[in-house]
């Protein structure tokens, strides 16, 4: 269970984390975006639809209790965050696409998280205390929108400002999954070695499998791989801390601790195969680049 300092810290980041996130972008971005929505579309499909039934899916297959089932369906139902677009920026994507997809799928979040997790909790057979209720859900999600649409302003009003709080909002987003882990981990060790194997393959597998099938969901819908690898990294790489604050404001005492592994694991976890994941996808990048170049030479 987090100390009710540690959740108004992490109150607090998330704030600054979605403020860098609207910073990041003006309302001519949307436009331009969505002349060409078809990658965004793809990857709102990827995060919305195969990320929640891949949670379902493993919950079910490893025969996990209540409170981590509601755990790992909540983490399949949250929308991307800012870590991902360092990770895609490091495996030479498409950075403008991740940044995108990371706000709108936030935006759109308010309506599709607390739908899809009433949905799928109640397809799990989850009741009683272990229910979050899904207004509640949204109203986190609209209050955190908030700084997103300040963010916004920040950027059309003065640039400078704007990408300075852009720098420090994705900079955030990797001190919160650090503050996480130094601040819960070490109280819980014990809880950790006794955890069984089926909560590590939940909490490693969801990231895994998101990454793999957002990559051949987007290849066969027509993104070409460099694409597809931007929304490989989007669907896989979940908001973790936003997972968290959720958990701290819904339940308290025991059941806080309970539905709170997951999330935690899943943010501690998911760092470590994202680098494995985006020095992949960077030799990948960097091999077609090579062969592209090599093509352009013609024969003496």
């Amino acid at each position: 269970m987090l100390t009710e300092l540690e959740t108004t810290l992490l109150g607090v980041m998330m704030m600054i984390i979605m403020l860098g996130m609207g910073a990041s972008m003006t309302p001519r971005d949307f436009l331009i975006a969505f002349r060409k929505p078809r990658g965004i579309l793809v990857g709102l499909l990827s995060q919305f639809a195969v990320m929640p039934f891949l949670a379902y899916l493993l919950a079910t297959l490893l025969g996990l209790p209540a409170p981590l089932v509601v755990g790992l369906i909540l983490i399949g139902c949250m929308p991307g965050g800012t870590t991902s677009n360092i990770f895609t920026y490091f495996s030479k994507g498409v950075l403008a696409l991740s940044i995108m997809m990371t706000t709108v799928s936030t935006m759109v979040a308010v309506v599709m998280v607390p739908a899809l997790l009433a949905f799928y909790s109640g397809l799990a057979g989850v009741g009683g205390e272990y229910v979050i209720p899904p207004g509640d859900v949204a109203q986190i999600l609209a209050v955190l929108l908030v700084p997103t649409l300040l963010g916004m302003i920040l950027r059309k009003l003065n640039p400078n400002i704007g990408a300075t709080i852009e720098l420090i909002g994705s900079l955030m987003g990797v001190v919160v999954i650090l503050f996480l882990i130094a601040s819960w981990v070490p109280r819980n060790y014990r809880l950790l070695m006794e955890t069984e194997a089926a909560v590590y393959a939940a909490t490693i597998g969801i990231g895994l499998a998101g990454m793999l099938f957002g990559y051949w969901v987007a290849r066969g819908l027509g993104q070409d791989r460099n694409r597809s690898r931007t929304i490989s990294l989007e669907t896989g790489i979940q908001n973790g801390p936003l997972a968290v604050l959720v958990v701290t404001l819904s339940f308290t005492a025991a059941q806080q601790q309970a539905v709170l592994l997951i999330p935690l694991l899943y943010s501690l976890f998911i760092v470590l195969t994202s680098t494995i994941i985006t020095l992949w996808y960077r030799n990948s990048a960097t091999r077609e680049a090579l062969a592209r170049d090599a093509a352009k030479i013609e024969p003496a």
